[in-house]
């Protein structure tokens, strides 16, 4: 009867040895659990997101969720270290439910993850993942460009990728947390003329709206 999940951070597993892939393990290996899983992202009235811990772990899940082939696992952070900071992301053009009307904008997000560095491994490239339009989230500077140098891109991830979704949209996982951020009053800046709700709000607006019209 669930129609969405959403898989948090939080240092499952203490967040080393890919923490994420050992939440999945469980789902992975356990007949009951993993055909669970497989029924509910094979529904097309499904979603879901995961962030941080929950990223890894349903990246470690692909296998179960369509349309997310292409997505990297994440490893070690570049910096060899914990990174918990506030960073700048630009919302990439995608088919993600979540971040529906935001494509574009340049938000202030909070990280903090140890192991976020996207790896595409040998399967797929970056490049071709960007031009799959499946990218949704990526780090900027402070000019709104793209980048890969730290400590903007805390993780090191190519490209500056650290969120992605599926071809339909209905999952969508990323790095950052935008869960810490999403009242104007977490933020430890922003513009005078934000109101109470920040941003990242209308994140899970979106996601509302989308079941109530589906």
């Amino acid at each position: 009867d669930v129609q969405g999940i959403a898989a948090g951070g939080g240092f499952s597993y203490g967040d080393v040895l890919r923490a994420g892939g050992g939440s999945a393990q469980p789902i992975l290996f356990n007949r009951r659990l993993r055909d669970q899983f497989d029924a509910f992202f094979g529904r097309g009235d499904s979603f879901a997101l995961g962030v941080c811990n929950g990223c890894q772990m349903f990246s470690h899940l692909r296998q179960l969720i369509p349309g997310s082939e292409p997505w990297p696992y994440f490893v070690r952070n570049a910096s060899e270290q914990f990174e918990a900071r506030f960073t700048l992301v630009e919302v990439v053009k995608s088919p993600s439910i979540f971040l529906s009307g935001m494509e574009g904008s340049r938000l202030p997000i909070a990280v903090a993850h140890g192991e976020g560095r996207a790896d595409f491994g040998e399967r797929h490239t970056p490049h071709q993942v960007l031009a799959a339009g499946i990218v949704a989230l990526r780090y900027v500077d402070n000019r709104g460009r793209p980048t890969e140098h730290y400590p903007a891109n805390p993780g090191g991830s190519p490209l500056g990728i650290t969120g992605l979704t599926t071809q339909d949209g209905r999952v969508t996982i990323m790095m950052p947390h935008p869960e810490r951020v999403f009242r104007t009053l977490q933020n430890s800046w922003h513009p005078a003329d934000w109101r109470e709700d920040g941003p990242w709000l209308r994140m899970f607006r979106n996601a509302r709206r989308w079941v109530g019209s589906d």
